[in-house]
């Protein structure tokens, strides 16, 4: 192991993406712990009581910055749910959906995704300012302290925006998923430290055995994020004179277990707490409490509505990702058949039913690892500050980072991280 990590580091180029992410890391570290002006830090607490398990994925993904205001408060996420957003109407559009096939028309969507997100960023900050002065967290009411934390919130997601275009430039993989990965790992010191204030020291026993879970739960998710489904292709080859060319049979195409990513996940989870984030911000009472108790994420009630939109959201991502009428159509130009099916319409109803039951194992997948660190919470009595969306982004950005490591330690001596 260490023989590989020297190898790694004496990989110029290897070395050079190393550092120049951890300076990253040391940059997106400082943002994290460099207070809003004009918001009171040390009146945050009674806030995040109330509202915990509302803004608790928010604060793993931004690295605890959300619960310290920090400039960095509002992470990514803006730019992130443009992004999604953008996808989702490139797809519905034909214009943008042509648009996305030139290089012209993608920087131009990208740009547009960026403009997109700094809107969404100031409209999230103008919630907290809200919330805020509600709440009496604000040093003062005037105009010039509105404007300069709307400011300060929006100007951090550009920062952060920037920075992660110049982590995919110079690191090693995408550079915003790296900023959460860094985030949700720069959390775990803390949430070890609460497990066991809160487990440990009164039941020892039940604290090894959470442990155990995560690490099952975590080899859980490597295993499946890592599958996928091969469909066996064939080639037809081309002759040109007394030579055959082409690719022949052997062929076959991949397609993942969990084919719609994290996305359901953070649909559903946002749909489910919406209600339940209403009523304590505006204090509803009477019929509206109890309906904020039921869609809970630890009620019955509320678990169950959440796997189903998990299943809801997974099915409808995944139709919208990969079009079995359209991979069809390319497959028969290129020349391509699926052993044993005819090319057409047989093809496209081929490929959806397989579409269809990988989706419902990728779904039932994504059910198991949001629900079981809830099921920990009720069994053991203590907070488990951890869910599937975290573990799923840091497995797909260390396993990404991983195949970055492994494809420049082949291109320089044919020997990988991995052997």
């Amino acid at each position: 192991m260490f023989k590989k990590l020297k190898e790694i580091w004496g990989i110029t180029t290897l070395r050079k993406k190393i550092i120049f992410m951890i300076l990253m890391l040391a940059v997106i570290r400082l943002g994290n712990i460099i207070p809003t002006p004009g918001v009171k830090p040390e009146a945050l607490s009674g806030l995040f009581s109330k509202y915990g398990d509302n803004f608790g994925l928010i604060d793993s993904i931004t690295g605890g910055a959300l619960k310290k205001m920090a400039i960095f408060a509002l992470g990514v996420l803006p730019y992130i749910n443009a992004s999604i957003i953008m996808n989702l109407v490139t797809i519905a559009i034909p214009a943008m959906e042509k648009m996305s096939k030139e290089e012209d028309g993608r920087k131009k969507i990208a740009q547009i995704t960026r403009y997109f997100g700094m809107g969404l960023a100031a409209i999230s900050a103008t919630g907290l300012l809200i919330t805020f002065r509600a709440s009496g967290l604000l040093v003062e009411n005037s105009m010039l302290i509105y404007t300069s934390v709307v400011a300060t919130l929006t100007a951090g997601t550009a920062i952060l925006v920037w920075l992660g275009d110049r982590i995919t430039e110079g690191g090693l993989g995408n550079g915003t998923s790296f900023i959460i990965f860094a985030n949700i790992l720069s959390n775990m010191p803390e949430t070890g430290k609460i497990l066991w204030s809160t487990l440990g020291k009164t039941n020892p026993i039940g604290f090894w055995m959470v442990i155990l879970f995560i690490v099952l739960l975590l080899a859980f998710v490597v295993y499946v994020n890592e599958g996928e489904r091969r469909i066996q292709v064939d080639y037809a080859k081309k002759m040109a004179g007394r030579s055959a060319y082409g690719i022949g049979n052997g062929s076959f195409i991949p397609i993942k277990v969990n084919l719609s990513g994290v996305l359901p996940l953070i649909f559903a989870v946002s749909v489910v707490q919406f209600p339940e984030l209403m009523i304590k911000t505006f204090n509803f009472g009477g019929i509206w409490v109890k309906i904020g108790n039921y869609l809970s994420l630890t009620h019955p009630v509320g678990a169950t509505i959440y796997i189903l939109l998990i299943f809801f959201f997974a099915y409808f991502y995944s139709t919208i990702q990969f079009n079995p009428l359209e991979f069809s159509e390319n497959l028969k130009k290129s020349g391509g058949t699926i052993t044993g099916i005819r090319p057409g319409a047989s093809t496209s109803e081929y490929i959806r039913n397989i579409l269809s039951k990988i989706t419902f194992v990728g779904a039932g997948f994504l059910s198991v690892i949001a629900i079981v660190p809830i099921l920990m919470e009720l069994v053991f009595k203590t907070k488990i500050a951890f869910g599937g969306t975290s573990l799923l982004i840091a497995v797909g950005v260390a396993m990404e980072v991983l195949r970055q490591v492994e494809a420049h330690m082949i291109s320089k001596n044919y020997q990988g991280f991995i052997k």
